[in-house]
């Protein structure tokens, strides 16, 4: 019988944890992974031990098998892969009960770093190689966020159409390490087509899970899976040792199959034992009438339509977005966060810009991996003293989950709507010995967070928020793709690295033009030869032309540099104006009165 035909009828008992339980059988000091052709035979017995407890459903030895953890090249992982469903699907067919093999895939670790095409491509060999083994299932676990494996499962599903079911590892309070809440993780999956169930995994034991399932409301047609810890692990002597509990542990799974459960299992801890008592307790035959898994209905379409917790539309009340409304052309300016504690500078370009037709004002977040002042503590400082409406830049290089969601918690009690939400630049290479990046997520990610937060903290007056283009990507379709997924995820504009000639004009227009989405245009005034050479050959992400360069001569005194640079700027206002909502002006040194000669 095929999977979606059994599960219609019937609960899918599947196993533990395999890792944590071939760490306590074999002994060694291997990878479980690794098993898969240094020991196929161990491998085979721990799946059929599993069978035996009552699985119904075994998870291929898969979980890290990856190229970054295995440390093998890709013919090396392929290999292994196959090795694993080929020893697990001859554990299922020697059972004496029907039993199904799902492929397990787990994070590929250091997906920032490597990049969005190359991780993409080591899922989809993955995938593809388990199901020309002909595995009956894919189970993706203890993701933190969909987003890395969107593409991949959107593309899977177009050309095998298996069975796809996918899982998240949240905390006690449930939230992934990405810090999305579960329940918005759910709403967005229950109208993913390509995917066929989704639940949690790993994280928590039992007894929180249920506390989660419990208060979620969600509707959707999804076979749910609920597959907790055996509970939290202890360390002693060097080993991470779980609770034994099965009696407990069957107990609450009992009751959340009773909710509607389609998948019961376990995670780290849930040995073979756990399994039998599962067997033992919980109907794995579903009632003609199932119960629903959630209890309020609903929840769904009334976020999806921008309601706020009044059941109001939620609106910007800002100036800045006002003047946007009424078609007129927004004026930002980034003013650079100190290297020290003296606010002078920055707060007398802020009081000039406040009078000189300037919307909002922008403050960069450590770009370059380099401590400047806090860019949120600096648009509150500039706020308060000159009533200007400031834009933090907010990055994810520097904080975990938790504490960007503490810095946005702080940055909405002093007032702070508007940020322009970014990934950040890496540590540079000369500081990497002392210093780390955290990357939780990426720029993506972190909307999600704002956009959660939009719609629970701070729904009566949500934060408005944007994302950055980089037109310069030498394949223009991910970066598309990229804006696609940022409006997805709530951003309502976007702001360029600076703009110099007519052909990067043409490339952001045509980006306008498939992406329909309000733009601000960079500027930045280059103000001397040795400031373009500069820009060219230490700055990652803006193009400047050597066309650019020659019209700036060495001997030019100050005024002549600036007059360059204004009229390179107001050329690119020319070039841009049919198609972006304004503009966003980078002025080096702080020369902010060159915005009024630009504009005038």
């Amino acid at each position: 019988m095929q999977l979606r035909e059994y599960i219609k009828q019937n609960r899918i008992l599947m196993d533990g944890a395999f890792g944590t339980y071939f760490a306590g059988l074999s002994g060694e000091d291997m990878l479980p992974e690794a098993a898969n052709t240094a020991r196929p035979e161990l491998v085979k017995r721990i799946h059929k031990q599993y069978i035996e407890a009552g699985a119904v459903m075994i998870r291929t030895n898969t979980f890290a098998a990856n190229r970054e953890t295995l440390h093998c090249t890709k013919e090396a992982l392929l290999e292994n892969i196959k090795s694993a469903c080929r020893i697990a699907k001859e554990a299922a067919k020697e059972a004496e009960h029907t039993v199904f093999v799902a492929g397990d895939i787990g994070p590929i670790p250091g997906g920032t770093d490597r990049g969005e095409e190359s991780v993409f491509a080591e899922y989809k060999s993955i995938c593809d190689t388990m199901l020309a083994e002909g595995v009956d299932a894919l189970v993706f676990e203890t993701f933190s966020d969909y987003e890395p494996i969107r593409s991949v499962i959107e593309q899977v599903k177009k050309e095998w159409n298996p069975f796809i079911l996918v899982q998240f590892s949240v905390n006690q309070f449930g939230y992934t390490n990405s810090g999305i809440n579960i329940k918005r993780i759910f709403e967005e999956l229950s109208h993913k087509k390509e995917i066929d169930g989704m639940g949690m995994n790993c994280g928590v034991g039992p007894g929180h899970l249920y506390r989660i399932i419990s208060e979620l409301s969600v509707q959707t047609d999804k076979y749910i899976s609920v597959l907790p810890n055996s509970s939290y692990p202890k360390l002693i002597k060097e080993r991470m040792v779980f609770l034994e509990n099965r009696e407990y542990f069957a107990d609450r799974l009992s009751k959340l199959a009773d909710m509607g459960a389609d998948f019961i299992g376990g995670c780290c801890g849930t040995s073979p034992e756990y399994i039998r008592k599962l067997a033992e307790k919980v109907n794995l035959k579903k009632s003609a009438i199932a119960p629903p898994m959630f209890g309020e209905k609903g929840n769904i379409e009334k976020k999806a339509s921008g309601e706020n917790a009044a059941g109001g539309k939620a609106e910007p009340k800002h100036a800045f977005y006002e003047k946007a409304q009424k078609g007129q052309k927004l004026i930002v300016v980034e003013l650079a966060p100190p290297f020290q504690a003296d606010d002078e500078k920055i707060l007398d370009a802020a009081n000039y810009l406040k009078v000189h037709r300037t919307d909002a004002v922008t403050f960069p977040d450590s770009p370059s991996g380099r401590t400047r002042a806090d860019s949120i503590l600096s648009g509150v400082k500039v706020m308060e003293n000159t009533g200007i409406c400031p834009m933090p830049h907010i990055c994810c290089r520097d904080k975990n989950a938790i504490a960007i969601r503490s810095q946005l918690l702080g940055a909405y009690m002093n007032g702070i709507r508007n940020l322009l939400v970014i990934t950040g630049d890496p540590v540079p290479q000369v500081m990497r010995r002392e210093i780390k990046s955290v990357y939780n997520f990426d720029s993506v990610g972190l909307m999600r967070i704002i956009q959660e937060m939009n719609e629970e903290e701070f729904a009566k007056d949500p934060m408005v928020y944007g994302g950055a283009i980089n037109y310069n990507r030498p394949n223009m379709d991910v970066e598309i793709g990229r804006m696609k997924k940022k409006m997805e995820a709530g951003a309502s504009f976007f702001l360029t690295q600076p703009l110099f000639t007519k052909s990067d004009s043409d490339r952001l227009k045509e980006m306008s033009r498939q992406v329909p989405a309000r733009i601000l245009c960079g500027i930045m005034p280059l103000v001397s030869r040795k400031n373009a050479l500069f820009m060219k050959n230490e700055m990652a992400g803006i193009s400047v032309t050597e066309e650019t360069i020659e019209r700036y001569r060495e001997d030019m005194t100050r005024e002549e540099g600036e007059a360059v640079g204004i009229s390179i700027a107001r050329e690119v206002m020319e070039y841009t104006k049919e198609f972006v909502a304004g503009y966003y002006f980078s002025i080096p040194f702080n020369r902010v009165y060159l915005l009024d000669k630009i504009l005038d």
